[in-house]
């Protein structure tokens, strides 16, 4: 391989336990989202967008179907010479040894051939389970101009929910002189999205030193980034403003389906001048029928709808019969709600029945329902 100014290494092995049983037998980047896509599209998409062709994609968890997926890297127009898509899972490097990926700083330790072969003067390191649009070569632009070891993004959170997350304390100019992963009193509500660039030579001296620390958890934000206030290296915070969200619950995962139904929402899936790509389904042109009603709804190519829906998503190829309602709800492709049944606040996990005269959800609910099994 030739080398590459900046790659990107998409962190997507991920179990995604709270999303129950929609990541039963698929990784979490896998999971539908908005009707047609995967997860993955939005990191994929937005380095497309961002003009960075070299991309790993690390798997690991039920890896199948995503690394299937991510292998047709002509849907983001990344199947480019001296580019493309890499799918990197945990290999059995000697007889003796095989190991899955232990953490986040290992898992990117453990493809050191790969990068090295590639030569980037910088590595963009990116989760694979965030639903945002973003450009990174703005992002990288900051890290030049900072002179930055390593730069990270970061949004204000509500300080209440900081405790989730890597939180930064910088000073006037940006820079970060505090890291504190997911403290349990947080002196400010910066928070890390998990979005790095570094600038790999340095970067890769910490890994090196990291894999023969038998008390390191192999994490970034637990480790490489302590280690590196710790050296006092040069590190900074880039703010993004955008829309970005951590759909790790059934909750915000529904929130985000939700958000697309708001005029002029942030993260606008008809913007053409930043498109997130996926792959080209085989689709009929959605289909509404002579008593079939839709307010307020997102419906993509194949759906067949009869009977109404209301302030919901529907996926591909899913079908809502004479008589039956949907409102405030998603509808994962390939389910099929049947004559008179109702559908409220709820997730419809992909190819599930919902059967004739059946009700899940309610309007008063206070969490949404994950419908995983056929109610037939």
């Amino acid at each position: 391989m030739r080398s590459n100014n900046v790659v990107a290494m998409i962190l997507a092995g991920g179990r995604g336990t709270r999303l129950f049983d929609l990541t039963k037998k698929v990784a979490k980047p896998a999971v539908h989202f908005g009707g047609k896509y995967r997860i993955i599209d939005f990191p994929l998409s937005n380095c497309a967008n961002s003009d960075i062709s070299t991309v790993g994609v690390l798997t690991q968890y039920e890896s199948v179907l995503l690394n299937a997926y991510v292998a047709r890297d002509h849907n983001w127009g990344l199947d480019v010479r001296d580019g493309g898509v890499y799918v990197l899972t945990p290999r059995e490097k000697d007889q003796a040894s095989f190991e899955v990926y232990q953490g986040t700083a290992d898992a990117i330790t453990q493809n050191i051939d790969f990068l090295d072969n590639l030569d980037p003067e910088y590595l963009v390191i990116l989760s694979g389970d965030h639903i945002y649009k973003m450009n990174y070569a703005t992002m990288l632009a900051y890290h030049r101009v900072k002179g930055a070891d390593a730069t990270i993004a970061v949004r204000e959170v509500p300080l209440k929910e900081a405790t989730r997350f890597g939180i930064m304390n910088a000073d006037e100019d940006d820079r970060i002189y505090e890291f504190e992963e997911k403290p349990a009193q947080p002196k400010s509500n910066l928070a890390s999205m998990g979005i790095y660039i570094f600038t790999y030579k340095t970067l890769r001296k910490y890994l090196m030193a990291d894999v023969k620390n038998p008390e390191s958890n192999h994490d970034f934000g637990k480790d490489i980034i302590p280690a590196y206030l710790n050296d006092k290296k040069k590190l900074f915070a880039y703010h993004f403003n955008g829309y970005w969200k951590d759909v790790g619950t059934v909750d915000s995962l529904w929130e985000a389906n939700m958000d697309l139904l708001y005029d002029n929402n942030e993260l606008d899936l008809s913007d053409p001048d930043w498109k997130i790509y996926t792959e080209d389904i085989n689709a009929l042109p959605q289909y509404i029928g002579p008593e079939g009603k839709v307010e307020n709804s997102y419906i993509t190519q194949g759906a067949v709808v009869m009977g109404s829906v209301k302030n919901s998503v529907l996926g591909t190829n899913c079908v809502i019969d004479k008589g039956a309602k949907v409102i405030d709800s998603v509808i994962m492709p390939g389910a099929h709600i049947c004559e008179n049944a109702v559908v409220t606040r709820c997730i419809v996990a992909d190819d599930i029945v919902v059967g004739a005269g059946k009700k899940v959800g309610h309007k008063d609910s206070e969490h949404i329902e994950l419908v995983a099994k056929d109610t037939e």
